[in-house]
């Protein structure tokens, strides 16, 4: 082969993607003199050990030579499970430079620290999309890397998260010629900045007829990040208020959408040339869905439904028809927001902090079906009653506040709620200290929430979201006051769990 003995090692920057985030991974290829065989070491799962027969036939297809000697295959660290193709392209790299077909003048583009490299590869050498491409990006802006190598198809993704150069490969022979070109490969242009577009919405609260009451809990839901259930009987409404509800939370802002965009990276639910996401998610488990599939989980921890609503809205149709542990293990997210999965070989900790709209049917009786514990329902600030339509309302064209003027309104609201506090403090996210200090209650205010307190034995934790609640309701009156009708109202959104 013409080389020497440390031109048959080479080593390649790619990454290993842990939940939703991305750790350092190095390729290292072996070629030693022997019976031509090919070995993967480092906790590889069947889809990398794979990848060798992927590699072979894509460097074959593609016009080179495939090493016949020994090939070892490292992947460092081995103490951490590798999983997909994603390490194909880089396999194939590293497998070339050892054998010399990238020349020595040019492998200072590919050492160690200087570029991250990732691709699924095909038979005939063309690159397919991999999971987890904003995460590696983000890996490379904080690891100082001179640039990342990914497939086309995930260069959207890649180039909106902006401050890493991006070079996007339609196959192995387009990132051979990355090397072997004479003059510098030029990055993807990144945009200088990202315009969060108002999305489109499929309903619209003009559309709903009646209910005005419950479209004013569901704005002050969306001023303060309240979660909150809708009860009421079948045809109501409540599916069409609860799909309405984007429509009226605000814009994403730049670090939002680059967050959600990870996590849905990271699920592989980015389409091909998608970019950023650039609205708010809304997911709708069915209730059959298990407590992993909810909460995230997996030999190897992949995000659940909470995560993958974060900065958005989980909405749960019929949910007394969720089992009760699918149900209670939503507590400690919708608390703490955030989802830690405990595994053999380490953990791994999800964001989860969506606005959770529930919607069910009471009992016979009127009231909240038993297997719903009190545990949660204390963790749903707001507690509404959607009444039935009646015939005359059916036959008349829906009226009242649409989305367009509920959004204003919403916006205009955490404008005002946000002034003196830290960014991206709604009330739903204040801490207790926080409430305390602010001193936006009047005597009158903390006075009827007391007697509140006593008559229906309520907890100490719906102290806090009642109070919450009621600095909502103030926002949206531009009354940097709260004061008796505003606890008032807010006492009456938390009445359905001791009825």
């Amino acid at each position: 082969m013409g080389n020497t003995i440390h031109d048959l090692t080479a080593r390649v920057h790619s990454f290993i993607l842990q939940g939703i985030d991305a750790i350092p991974c190095e390729i290292e290829v072996d070629l030693t003199p022997g019976l031509p065989c090919t070995s993967i070491v480092g906790l590889p799962d069947a889809a990398v050990r794979e990848s060798s027969e992927r590699v072979r036939a894509a460097i074959s297809n593609s016009g080179h030579r495939w090493p016949a000697c020994r090939i070892t295959v490292n992947l460092a660290p081995a103490s951490v499970r590798k999983e997909g193709p994603v390490f194909d392209l880089a396999i194939a790299m590293a497998l070339l430079l050892a054998d010399g077909s990238i020349r020595s003048e040019h492998r200072d583009r590919a050492c160690p620290g200087q570029l991250i490299v990732a691709g699924e590869l095909a038979l005939d050498g063309r690159t397919r999309p991999v999971r987890g491409v904003v995460a590696m990006v983000e890996l490379a802006r904080r690891t100082g890397a001179a640039g990342v190598i990914v497939p086309r198809s995930n260069l959207s993704e890649a180039i909106a998260v902006g401050g890493v150069p991006v070079f996007g490969v339609d196959g192995l022979n387009s990132m051979v010629r990355h090397f072997k070109s004479v003059d510098p490969p030029v990055p993807e242009s990144e945009p200088d900045h990202v315009v969060i577009d108002p999305a489109d919405h499929e309903v619209d609260f003009g559309e709903i007829k009646s209910q005005e009451s419950a479209k004013r809990a569901l704005m002050i839901a969306a001023t303060g990040g309240h979660n909150i259930l809708l009860v009421g009987p079948p045809g109501c409404g409540k599916t069409m208020l609860a799909n309405a509800m984007t429509g009226i939370l605000p814009p994403l802002d730049r670090e939002e959408a680059i967050e959600i965009t990870r996590i849905h990276s990271a699920a592989g639910l980015i389409d091909q040339g998608q970019g950023l996401v650039r609205c708010r998610p809304f997911r709708r488990p069915h209730h059959t869905i298990s407590t992993s599939a909810m909460v995230g989980g997996g030999s190897i921890p992949r995000p659940g439904e909470v995560t993958l609503a974060h900065h958005g809205i989980l909405f749960l149709d019929e949910l007394p028809e969720f089992a009760r542990a699918v149900l209670d293990s939503l507590r400690e997210p919708l608390q703490d927001r955030s989802v830690t999965i405990s595994r053999v070989h380490g953990s791994v900790r999800f964001p989860s902090d969506p606005l959770l709209v529930a919607a069910m049917n009471p009992d016979r009786n009127g009231r909240i079906p038993q297997n719903i514990s009190l545990a949660l329902l204390d963790r749903i600030d707001m507690h509404v009653r959607v009444p039935a339509l009646p015939m005359t309302t059916l036959s008349t064209r829906a009226s009242g506040l649409d989305s367009e003027t509920m959004s204003t309104l919403v916006s205009e609201a955490r404008l005002f709620q946000g002034h003196g506090r830290p960014s991206g403090r709604i009330n739903a996210r204040l801490t207790n200290r926080m409430l305390d200090d602010e001193g936006r209650f009047d005597d009158d205010g903390i006075s009827i929430l007391v007697d509140a307190m006593k008559t229906y034995e309520l907890s100490a934790r719906s102290w806090d979201r009642i109070r919450r609640v009621a600095c909502s309701i103030a926002d949206l009156g531009s009354s940097r006051q709260v004061r008796q009708e505003h606890v008032a109202e807010a006492i009456g959104y938390r009445l359905l769990d001791h009825e």
